[in-house]
C-alpha cells in the first residue's frame, strides 16, 4: 500500500473543491458539444442546417455592414435595407436595395466574403467535407468486426501472394470503403483546386485587362474605385453567379469592353451551369494522366460519391449542350428584337453580338446586365422569366442514364415521401409570394401602375427565386401622378417596396437558394 504524506492529504483536501469543479463543467460541455455535433452530422435535416447557415452568415454580414462606415457619411441606409443586401449577397441573388457606390471599400470586402461563402461551389466543398467525416465516423476500424474483417483480408492477401496472383490491378489495397473514402477526399481536393484556380486566374485576367484598356480604367478612376477592389469583387461575384458589381450601373458602363465581358462570361459558366460538365472533364483528364484508382472510382461510381454535381459522362455532356442551346436561343431572339434598341446604341456589330451573348448568359443565374431591362421588349422579358425559373441542373436527356441524383434519393422513408407529396410545388409557392407582395403593395399598384405592374412584380419574384438579380428598376418618369418629391436611384425595383414586401422577397431569396430541397414537392397533385 502506498503511503501518502500528511501534507499531500491536506493539499488534496483544500484543493479538491476548487479544482474538481471546472473539469466536471468542461467535461459536461464537451459531452454536450459532441452530442450536438453528432446530431448535426447524422440526424439533422440538411435543409434546416443550410437554412440556419445562410441566415446566420447573413446576420453576421448585416452587423458588419452596419458597424463599418459608409463611403458617404451622409448616406445612412435603413437597417432592413442593409440586411436585405447581406441576404442578397449570401444567397447570391444580387437584388439591390442600396446603391453599390455608397458602400465603402471595407463594406465591399464584407459583401465579397458573403458572396464567396454563399456560392454553390464553396458550399459543395463544405458538403463534401461533411460526407467524408460522416463516412469516417460510421466506418471506424476499431470495433471487433472490423478487426476480424481486416484479419480475413490479410489472410486472402497472404494466400494470393503465395500463389503468385497479386498482379497489377488484381488486388487493390484501397478497395471497398477505403477506396470510397479516399475518392471522396480526392474529390474534395479537386473541387477546392477548381475553386482556387478559377478565382486566381479570373482576378489576374481582369486586373491585366484593366491595366491594358484605358477606357475601362477611366471608368473606375472616374468613380474612385480601386482596380484591385473591382477585380476581386467582380471575379467573386461572377464565379458565384451573384451579379453584384461595385458600380451603380452594373455592367452598363462597360458595354464597350468586349474583352472584359467575355472574361466574365467564362467565370459565370464555370461557377454554375457548366460546373458539373467542367468537373467531369477535369476528373477524366486526371484519370487519363495519373491512372489512380480514386479517379476511376469517381467515374464509375458517381452515385456512391454523394455529390450531386458529379454526373455520369453522357449526362454531363447533355447538360453542356442544354446550356449552350439555351444561350443560343436567347442570343438569336435578343439580336432579332434588340439589335437597334437604345441599350445597344453606339456599338459596332461585334460588340453588339458580345453584349447580347453576355446578356443571354447572365439571364440564367448571374444577373449582370449591360442594358436597362425596363426598356427591353416584353417577349425578351417573358423568356428571361422562364430562364430564371429553371434550376442550374436543367438538362435535356431523351434517354435516362439511371444514375442521376434522383436515383439516389428514391426509396426514402414513408414519412419523407408523405411530406414531399403534401408540399406545394415551387410554382404554387411562387404564385403565393406574388399574391402576398401584390397585397402588401396594393396602394402603390393603384397609384403607380406603370412602375408597380404585376409583370414587374413577377419578374422581381422569379429573379429572387432564381437568385439572378434581374430587375426592371424604378423610374420617376413612369409615374402617372407625379406628386411629391421623387429621385431616381440605382436600386432595384424591390428597393422601392414596403417593409413587408422586402421581408417577403428575403424569404423568396432564401427559398430560391434552397430550391433543391423542394424540387420533388407536390407529387400528390394530379392535373389530369
Amino acid at each position: 500500500m502506498e503511503v501518502v504524506p500528511a501534507h499531500s492529504k491536506s493539499l488534496i483536501y483544500f484543493r479538491s473543491p476548487l479544482h474538481m469543479q471546472p473539469p466536471s463543467f468542461i467535461s459536461s460541455f464537451r459531452d454536450f458539444a459532441a452530442s450536438v455535433y453528432q446530431f448535426l452530422l447524422f440526424h439533422a435535416n440538411p435543409l434546416w442546417i443550410q437554412l440556419c447557415y445562410f441566415f446566420l452568415v447573413s446576420s453576421i454580414g448585416f452587423l458588419l455592414l452596419k458597424i463599418l462606415p459608409m463611403r458617404d457619411a451622409a448616406s445612412k441606409p435603413e437597417d432592413l435595407d442593409l440586411f436585405f443586401m447581406a441576404v442578397s449577397a449570401n444567397t447570391v441573388s444580387s437584388m439591390v436595395a442600396v446603391e453599390m457606390e455608397s458602400f465603402s471599400n471595407s463594406q465591399l470586402v464584407i459583401l465579397t466574403l458573403l458572396m464567396l461563402v454563399g456560392g454553390e461551389v464553396f458550399t459543395s466543398i463544405v458538403g463534401l467535407q461533411f460526407t467524408r467525416i460522416k463516412l469516417e465516423k460510421k466506418e471506424t476500424p476499431y470495433d471487433k468486426a472490423s478487426i476480424e474483417l481486416s484479419s480475413k483480408e490479410l489472410g486472402k492477401v497472404a494466400d494470393q501472394l503465395e500463389l503468385g496472383t497479386m498482379e497489377s490491378g488484381a488486388i487493390s489495397p484501397g478497395s471497398g470503403s477505403d477506396l470510397r473514402y479516399n475518392s471522396i477526399k480526392h474529390l474534395g481536393f479537386i473541387v477546392l483546386g477548381y475553386f482556387l484556380v478559377f478565382h486566381v486566374i479570373g482576378y489576374v485576367l481582369i486586373l491585366v485587362y484593366l491595366s491594358l484598356i484605358p477606357s475601362a480604367r477611366a471608368v473606375l478612376e472616374g468613380k474612385g474605385i480601386h482596380f484591385h477592389t473591382f477585380s476581386i469583387f467582380t471575379m467573386v461575384s461572377s464565379f458565384t453567379n451573384c451579379g453584384f458589381i461595385p458600380t451603380n450601373e452594373n455592367m452598363m458602363v462597360f458595354k464597350n469592353c468586349s474583352g472584359l465581358l467575355l472574361l466574365i462570361v467564362a467565370q459565370i459558366l464555370a461557377g454554375n451551369t457548366m460546373f458539373p460538365s467542367f468537373l467531369r472533364l477535369v476528373i477524366w483528364i486526371l484519370k487519363k494522366h495519373t491512372k489512380r484508382q480514386e479517379f476511376d472510382y469517381m467515374v464509375r461510381n458517381h452515385a456512391e460519391m454523394g455529390f450531386d454535381h458529379l454526373l455520369p459522362g453522357p449526362h454531363a455532356a447533355l447538360l453542356a449542350l442544354t446550356v449552350l442551346g439555351f444561350v443560343l436561343v436567347q442570343l438569336f431572339l435578343f439580336c432579332c428584337l434588340e439589335w437597334r434598341s437604345v441599350g445597344l446604341d453606339g456599338l459596332n456589330p461585334y460588340r453588339k453580338i458580345v453584349g447580347s451573348l453576355f446578356q443571354s448568359v447572365n439571364s440564367r443565374h448571374a444577373g449582370e446586365s449591360i442594358v436597362d431591362l425596363s426598356a427591353v421588349s416584353p417577349a425578351i422579358l417573358v423568356l428571361y422569366v422562364v430562364m430564371m425559373y429553371l434550376p442550374p441542373c436543367t438538362s435535356f436527356i431523351p434517354l435516362g442514364d439511371g444514375n442521376g441524383p434522383s436515383e439516389r434519393k428514391e426509396g426514402g422513408s414513408k414519412r419523407k415521401n408523405l411530406v414531399q407529396n403534401l408540399t406545394l410545388p415551387q410554382l404554387s409557392c411562387l404564385a403565393i409570394f406574388v399574391i402576398i407582395i401584390c397585397i402588401t403593395e396594393r396602394k402603390k399598384l393603384s397609384e403607380d401602375p406603370l412602375n408597380f405592374s404585376v409583370l414587374n412584380i413577377v419578374i422581381e419574384v422569379i429573379s429572387a427565386f432564381g437568385n439572378v438579380g434581374f430587375s426592371t428598376g424604378y423610374s420617376c418618369k413612369r409615374r402617372l401622378n407625379p406628386t411629391g418629391q421623387c429621385e431616381d436611384t440605382w436600386v432595384g425595383f424591390s428597393g422601392k417596396w414596403s417593409t413587408e414586401g422586402k421581408l417577403t422577397l428575403i424569404a423568396v431569396m432564401l427559398f430560391g437558394r434552397l430550391k433543391k430541397f423542394s424540387m420533388v414537392g407536390g407529387s400528390a397533385w394530379k392535373l389530369g
